[in-house]
């Protein structure tokens, strides 16, 4: 069946009359457009859903939205045959978000579970932490993270509060494709039977939670008239991280006004992303305003944060996601360290394209840094094998993902937040600041240096040149990496050789210890490269980097 034949299928009566009309004017219209929402089903992946907003068997909509959670919902039913099931769901402030938290909790309401639904916009580490508090079976987080405004998604979660893993990540997806057509769906009638809506009481928790995490109390009163700058970006981590601020002691954080209104358009920055400097542009001008020393920045859904940061000329300059993890791994193992609570039973995680300063760092303290593949998922995975057997103290991804403590399973910017403030404290005790500190761990353990290229590739095109430049690599590895002899390959699509699950991941490693890792995203319709190297001359080797892969 080809993609005009299945448009006119949501032209029938099973489809509300909005669609029908949109879909009819698409088919007299633009005949690409056509194609790309109608050409394929928006995939259901190992994570969950995300695409283009929109009418189309490949795009979000309450109809792709409502057989996701079908089938997620039969999965369920067969993993728990005998119990009553619970799930929670939350959601967050982009365009139709809530509407799709809607759908989802009145679909597994209508399948007779127990839903737990957040009232208003909440970050997803939130909905992780509630899915353990109240003892559920699943969750569900609508959002497409930092993805631009035309974007949103649908994030699955097993009972340990972590996203879907082996085996469940397959099943859920078989399960899923069973579902042809809407008419498999139980919408359910609109009524909230089943449905609790929950809020306050769970904020209270969950920062009650974050706060008997903190490390050094006695440096946060020394310093707490500390000047802070906090923007959410227009998204969930509104009222959550500036009362996880307050409750540890800092007086003086200053929220950029016209970002803390919650607006799916996102209309201050041109993308909700902390990675990129732009959307740090207002947090930074009023940090100047009133002589700051820090700002953070999270992303819509409040999982990630990007922090900026004065050097040691007072100019703000912006921390990468490795930087932020190596200064609160070494904070976090100084302070374990020295509570007498580091031993061979602690463990660190970071993925295999996050800097290899942390494995320096851990190693330093005598502790094992296990390495996973790309999301923090595998992190959390990696605390579900060792819970009740091993203490985990903290991981981070080089996407600015950082988590502590375990009860939450997913990367946690609320917590990171509360950290990188604590930190600056201790540091300031130490005669530091962060930029200081970040200086200090160089010296001790060397210049560590990462780059991240990524080659946006939109449509059935961009899927075709990927997979052609993946190809390419996979059959012909480069020799050298910067002039520095390859001495090793990695394939992850080949798990007998790696000892982890299968991904299509390419790594190269040179003599001089530079490392090049190659991977689609799994969330965006790009190609990224990622360029490590370690030395005097990390960053000369970085642009030799950048050039070759570029060609």
């Amino acid at each position: 069946m080809d993609y005009r034949e299945v448009a006119l299928q949501w032209t029938g009566s099973e489809y509300d009359i909005e669609t029908r009309s949109k879909v009819n004017a698409m088919l007299h219209g633009d005949e690409k457009l056509l194609e790309d929402a109608f050409y394929k089903n928006l995939e259901f992946g190992t994570g969950g859903l995300r695409g283009i907003m929109g009418v189309g068997t490949n795009r979000m909509n309450k109809y792709t939205v409502g057989m996701a959670t079908q089938g997620f919902a039969n999965y369920i039913k067969k993993a728990f045959p005998a119990e009553e099931i619970k799930v929670a769901i939350a959601y967050d402030s982009r365009n139709n978000s809530k509407e799709f938290a809607k759908i989802t909790a009145e679909v597994f309401a209508a399948n007779e579970f127990k839903v737990y639904l957040f009232e208003n916009i909440r970050p997803t580490p939130e909905l992780s932490f509630a899915i353990r508090h109240y003892g559920c079976h699943a969750g569900v987080m609508v959002t497409a993270s930092h993805n631009p405004k035309e974007y949103n998604g649908y994030k699955a979660y097993w009972q340990d509060g972590a996203q879907l893993t082996s085996p469940h990540d397959t099943n859920v997806i078989e399960e899923v494709l069973k579902i042809e057509n809407p008419s498999m769906v139980k919408f359910g009638d609109g009524t909230p039977y089943n449905i609790k809506l929950i809020g306050a009481e769970t904020d209270a928790v969950y920062l009650d939670s974050i706060l008997s995490l903190m490390l050094s109390p006695e440096s946060v009163e020394r310093h707490k008239d500390m000047k802070i700058v906090y923007t959410p970006l227009h998204g969930t981590g509104v009222r959550l991280v500036p009362a996880a601020l307050d409750r540890l002691g800092f007086k003086n954080v200053y929220s950029v006004a016209e970002q803390a209104i919650s607006d799916g358009n996102f209309p201050t920055v041109e993308s909700p992303n902390p990675e990129e400097p732009s959307a740090l542009k207002l947090a930074v001008e009023l940090a100047e305003a009133k002589g700051a020393d820090i700002v953070m920045a999270t992303d819509p859904d409040a999982d990630r944060v990007g922090i900026a940061v004065r050097d040691n000329e007072g100019k703000m300059i912006l921390l990468n996601g490795n930087q932020t993890a190596s200064l609160l791994t070494y904070y976090i193992l100084t302070k374990w360290n020295e509570a007498g609570r580091l031993g061979e039973n602690t463990y660190c995680v970071k993925t295999i394209v996050t800097t290899e300063l942390l494995t320096a760092i851990a190693n330093k303290f005598g502790i094992q840094m296990y390495d996973v593949l790309t999301g923090f998922k595998y992190i959390a995975e990696i605390v579900r094998n060792n819970e009740g057997k091993r203490v985990f103290v903290c991981g981070g991804e080089e996407s600015y993902g950082f988590n502590i403590g375990e009860f939450v399973r997913d990367k946690d910017a609320v917590i990171t937040c509360a950290f990188v403030a604590e930190c600056a404290a201790w540091a300031a005790d130490q005669g530091l600041t962060l930029y200081g500190l970040l200086q200090k761990i160089y010296s001790e353990f060397g210049l560590y240096k990462e780059r991240l290229v990524s080659l946006t590739k939109k449509g059935i095109d961009g899927n075709e040149q990927i997979a052609a430049i993946m190809k390419k690599y996979r059959e012909t590895p480069p020799a050298k990496l910067g002039g520095s002899d390859v001495v090793k390959v990695i394939d992850y699509s080949k798990p007998e050789l790696t000892g982890l699950p299968k991904s299509n991941v390419l790594r190269f490693f040179s003599e001089d210890g530079s490392v090049v890792t190659v991977r689609p995203s799994g969330t965006e319709p790009k190609i990224k490269f990622y360029f490590g190297a370690k030395g005097e001359n990390a960053d000369k080797t970085l642009d030799l980097l950048v050039r070759e892969f570029s060609e």
